[in-house]
């Protein structure tokens, strides 16, 4: 059985660790259908951790603007050639509805030029380390998982709370990382943060062959 909502088996769920944050900057996330219907998908964790978020799937056809709320500043997470550092807007007296496409890396490129995101500034994030997210490939040197580009924005972006809400957001998502690599067989019981759940050790959910894997 698994959670319909952070789709791991329901012996692992991460649902009662999702923190629930109040942040000055409001997400916008923009999914690409095709991408929101992935187990690896973490665009929609990063905005359930988030009160004020809003999450919009994007299907065939035009795509409709993300809602700025009157007085808020736009602006899209992504490495357009125009874009410019987020860390230009860590003071922004403005609040920030920060836009993130979430999808594949053409897929991301496609909605930041074509649709409506093109009318709005394009920002980048500094380098600040590796990704920690070990679930599928990531294409881009340096890149990193949705979940975490939303997390290092907010920790530039929410000035003196940005640090307690990147690291109660990341530490889910390490949790959930680590659920799901001991559920592949990849990691130990002793290498998952905070232990893994009595429920998993009591019923162990991985199929006979992971379970055959780990004992070669």
């Amino acid at each position: 059985m698994v959670c319909s909502l952070c789709r791991l088996h329901a012996t692992l769920c991460i649902c009662a660790l999702v923190p629930q944050l109040q942040t000055r900057t409001r997400l916008l996330l923009v999914v690409i259908s095709r991408e929101a219907r992935k187990p690896s998908n973490t665009g929609q964790l990063a905005a359930r951790c988030l009160v004020d978020s809003t999450v919009q799937i994007v299907r065939s056809g035009p795509m409709q603007a993300p809602v700025v709320h009157p007085g808020e500043l736009p602006l899209v997470l992504f490495p357009a050639p125009h874009a410019t550092p987020i860390t230009e807007y860590a003071g922004s007296q403005q609040p920030i509805a920060l836009i993130v496409p979430d999808g594949s890396w053409s897929q991301a490129r496609a909605l930041q030029r074509r649709g409506p995101l093109r009318h709005h500034a394009c920002v980048t994030l500094p380098s600040l380390g590796p990704s920690e997210y070990r679930l599928r490939s990531e294409p881009q040197v340096g890149g990193l998982a949705t979940f975490e580009a939303i997390a290092r924005s907010l920790r530039i972006l929410e000035g003196a709370a940005g640090e307690a809400v990147a690291s109660a957001m990341l530490g889910v998502f390490r949790v959930m990382v680590e659920r799901t690599l001991w559920f592949r067989g990849k990691l130990d019981d002793h290498e998952v943060t905070g232990g893994v759940p009595v429920a998993a050790l009591a019923n162990d959910p991985r199929g006979a062959a992971t379970r055959a894997a780990l004992w070669r």
